[in-house]
Parts: structure tokens; C-alpha cells; sequence
């Protein structure tokens, strides 16, 4: 969409062509914005027979719309009518950064992928050798590196995150008239999976810190029926585990981590997923990596793992071929999946870090307020920040809902945390909402911010740039 100056107007009407949306921006080398030209103002110079070999200066719209790149959607909606429906976006030195439609209003999202890696070099091959299918390399090249990463424990490649749940929980035996303790503010496919058994999730209300799982209350919902505990390592932060090893040690209970908002994140020096029995994990779009849909699971106990293994594969036994010892499940990740998973955990590093600059520049930017509670990262602890997450203090002289009106209207996309499983229809009988206080404050004031591993430097700084201008306000 964009020509430099000195481009014949023959090439323009190429350009035009090929971009579909009937305008050109014209630049000079700096790429300050000179003018605009239309596949109109092109029509209007030949009929004028002018000569097309011409540079497009020449013809060149420049009494053009254009707007500052820090615009919010409310003006920029202004802006457009029938006679202008493409709109450039300009910094102070009219250099040119993006560009508004009536469809394409500029917006920072929660969550996006950066799939800039191998991944398409990795699928490529998965399709030209006719393995796309779960019975190629790549898903056990994807089980590896996750294995080595976890203390060389088994790793089995599923279809998603919250399967992985419910094969963890199978695989160790968990089944009606369980008891399983798990947190009240949680995804629902904690429970979910929880529910798939036949067993009942005791929901456990929150610490006021970390948001994770109160150790605290374990043993106030412990019964005879208790088999299991599920902490679920929330936002990123780590489940204060060695307060739940020793509580289910004491108990004889299984673990099962919940990690699907985990990966990258460290407890006293060892990656989550390392602590339970079995762990999980989730690949979705909006995961530190992902698979577009996927998962894995983990677990100490080799037995399992083969047990577990049979279970994801229809139940069939492995040595001979469509016996099927027991009813079993297609919870298998394709190799088209695991490529792109072997190619995003080739820059787990590079991401985490990424998600924690980013955690530090919004904390040194809420910090200035006293309207903030901001996530924690507590002593022997490594967040990995999947979502930035805070709370607006009840005290603080306007309300979740404003801020996040705000941010929305300047570009910004947020989301609110959570709500509490304990007001939902599926769960009200597994808690009584007088248990859990502390979940639902941090419910109902608690949202995130951009946290994707390609935010820009930019747009990182219009974020809280524009956090800093709300708050002057008050």
C-alpha cells in the first residue's frame, strides 16, 4: 500500500490492482507521509492524457485525511464517511505507521501468536511427506523436548488442554465418589475434566496474593473421600507447592499441577509441572506457545504413562493391532500440531522473556498508584506472566469497567478475570458462596492487559501511556 514518490504511475495502477482496497500512501525515503493517490485520481489523469510513465507525485492527492496513530476509535469512526474510507495513521514526524478502515479500527489484542519461527518450514515438511496424521516424527520430537524440559519425566502429545486434564485424572484412577480439591477461580476446565470422571470437585477458595489455591483451607474441606488436590497455577504465577506436596504426602493424595497457563513459569528453581504426580498443559492460541489446539501431559510414574498412553489411543492394546483391552479415547495431537509446537518451544526463552518485560514496564507503570493491586511474584518464584493480570481496588475513584471502556475505545483490548466457578449453573453444589470471598473480589476486579509475546515497543508504550492519562484524570 505503500509508494515511494518517485514511482512511475504505470506501477501505481499495479499496486492498486494487487492491494484490492483502491488507495495508495505516498512516501518519500523517510516514509514521511506526502500524499494519497486513488485508482480515481489515476482515471482523472489519463482522461487528462496524462503520460503514466509519470511519476505518481505528479497526480497525488494532498489535501488527505490522515490522523495521529494514538487515535482513538471514537475519532477515527468520525473521520470516515462515503468519500473517505481509508484513513492513514501518522506519528509526530508524519512518518506512516498503519492505516484505520471501517473494519479494520486500530486495536492492541489480549493475546496473538508469533509463528515467525520454524513453523511453517516444519508443517511443509509434515505435508510433503504425507505425515499429518498423530503417527509422525514431529509428535515425538514435540513429547522430547517437552520431556527434557521436565525433568526427562513422560510426556504424552493430546489434542488439548483440557483432555489432558481428564487423561491424568483416568490414568490415576480417579472416579465417582472421588472427592478432588481445586480452586474456586479457575478456567472451567478444571472442573470440567474434574466432572468427566464422575467425581466432585471441592472448590477451595483463593489466596489474597498469589490468587492461587489457599493452602491454608486444605484442610478444612478434607474428607475420607478425598483423593486428590488440583492446584492450578493461575496467570502464570506458581501454587505455593510445597505446602501441597506436604499436605497430600500427609494424606496420601495425588497431584495433578494444572499448567496450561504455566509454561516457563518456576517454583524454587524447577519448572511447574515438575511437582505432581501428573501435570498439564495447554497449546491454545492464546498460550505462551501453542498449537492452535493442543496439550501434553506429564507424568513421574512411567506405569501411568503407558496406561495413559493406551487410554489416548482408543484403549488398543499396543502389541497387537485393533484389540482394544479397554474403552479407551482419540485424545492423539496430529504432527501437523506437533510441528508447530517443536517449532515454538524452540523460543520458550525468547517468549517468557518477552512476557516479563513487558510485566515490568506495567508494573512501573501501576505502581505510581495507589489504585492498583499488582500481581505478585513471590520469594523462590519465576512468573512467567501469561496474562497481566491486576485488580482495581474497590477504593480506587472509578471502577474496572471504566478503565477498560477507556483502553477499548483508545485501541486497547482487555479481559476480566475469570468468574469464580462457585455462580456458575454447572458448579453452585460443589462451595457456598459465603467460602469464597477472596474469589470473588478478585472476580469482579480483576482484568489484563496486552500480554502477546509480539507486542511492540510501541504499543507497549501507548498502552500505558494512555493507563497514565486515565489516571491523571483523577
Amino acid at each position: 500500500m505503500i509508494v515511494h514518490e518517485h514511482v512511475p504511475i504505470k506501477n501505481a495502477l499495479e499496486y492498486l490492482n494487487r492491494n484490492g482496497l483502491g488507495i495508495l500512501f505516498v512516501t518519500d525515503n523517510d516514509f514521511k507521509l506526502l500524499g494519497v493517490i486513488t485508482d480515481g485520481d489515476i482515471r482523472r489523469a489519463i482522461l487528462r492524457n496524462c503520460d503514466i510513465s509519470q511519476s505518481v507525485v505528479e497526480i497525488m492527492n494532498t489535501k488527505f485525511t490522515s490522523l495521529p496513530i494514538d487515535s482513538d476509535n471514537s475519532l477515527i469512526l468520525s473521520k470516515i464517511n462515503n468519500a473517505i474510507k481509508v484513513i492513514p495513521l501518522v506519528d509526530k514526524s508524519n512518518i506512516l505507521l498503519d492505516y484505520a478502515t471501517i473494519n479494520r479500527l486500530r486495536r492492541i489484542p489480549v493475546a496473538s501468536p508469533l509463528l515467525s519461527g520454524n513453523e511453517l518450514t516444519y508443517v511443509m515438511e509434515c505435508i510433503n511427506t504425507n505425515w499429518i496424521s498423530s503417527q509422525g516424527k514431529f509428535v515425538r520430537e514435540f513429547e522430547r523436548v517437552f520431556s527434557s524440559h521436565h525433568n526427562g519425566f513422560s510426556c504424552l502429545a493430546v489434542s488439548n488442554g483440557t483432555v489432558a486434564l481428564h487423561l491424568a485424572l483416568e490414568a490415576l484412577g480417579i472416579k465417582a465418589g472421588d472427592e478432588v480439591l481445586v480452586p474456586d477461580l479457575t478456567f472451567a476446565a478444571s472442573v470440567n475434566a474434574i466432572l468427566y470422571t464422575g467425581a466432585t470437585p471441592v472448590l477451595i477458595d483463593i489466596d489474597p496474593q498469589s490468587w492461587n489455591i489457599n493452602t491454608e483451607l486444605l484442610e478444612k474441606y478434607l474428607t475420607h473421600k478425598t483423593k486428590a488436590i488440583m492446584p492450578v497455577h493461575l496467570y502464570g504465577h506458581p501454587c505455593e507447592m510445597n505446602s501441597i506436596i506436604k499436605f497430600a504426602e500427609k494424606h496420601n493424595l495425588f497431584i495433578i499441577e494444572d499448567c496450561a497457563e504455566a509454561l516457563g513459569s518456576y517454583y524454587q528453581g524447577k519448572p511447574v509441572g515438575t511437582f505432581g504426580d501428573v501435570s498439564t498443559f495447554s497449546f491454545y492460541g492464546n498460550k505462551t506457545i501453542t498449537t492452535g489446539e493442543g496439550g501434553m501431559v506429564v507424568f513421574k510414574d512411567k506405569k501411568i504413562a503407558e496406561l495413559a498412553s493406551t487410554l489416548r489411543d482408543h484403549g488398543m492394546d499396543k502389541n497387537k493391532r485393533y484389540w482394544h483391552s479397554q474403552v479407551g479415547y482419540n485424545y492423539r495431537l496430529t504432527n501437523l500440531q506437533a510441528a508447530i509446537g517443536v517449532a515454538q518451544f524452540e523460543r520458550l526463552a525468547e517468549f517468557v522473556a518477552a512476557k516479563r518485560r513487558t510485566a515490568m514496564q506495567y508494573n512501573s507503570t501501576l505502581s505510581k498508584y495507589d489504585y492498583f493491586q499488582l500481581p505478585v511474584e513471590r520469594e523462590n518464584c519465576i512468573n512467567s506472566y501469561w496474562l497481566y493480570t491486576f485488580l482495581v481496588k474497590e477504593s480506587a475513584p472509578f471502577s474496572r469497567e471504566e478503565l477498560m471502556e477507556y483502553l477499548n475505545l483508545k485501541g486497547v483490548e482487555t479481559r476480566p478475570v475469570f468468574y469464580p466457578m462457585h455462580i456458575m449453573p454447572p458448579y453452585i453444589s460443589y462451595g457456598q458462596p459465603e467460602d469464597f470471598t477472596t474469589s470473588k473480589r478478585v472476580s469482579d476486579q480483576g482484568m489484563s492487559l496486552p500480554s502477546s509475546v509480539n507486542l511492540t515497543s510501541f504499543e507497549l508504550d501507548h498502552i500505558c501511556n494512555e493507563i497514565n492519562f486515565f489516571c491523571s484524570k483523577y
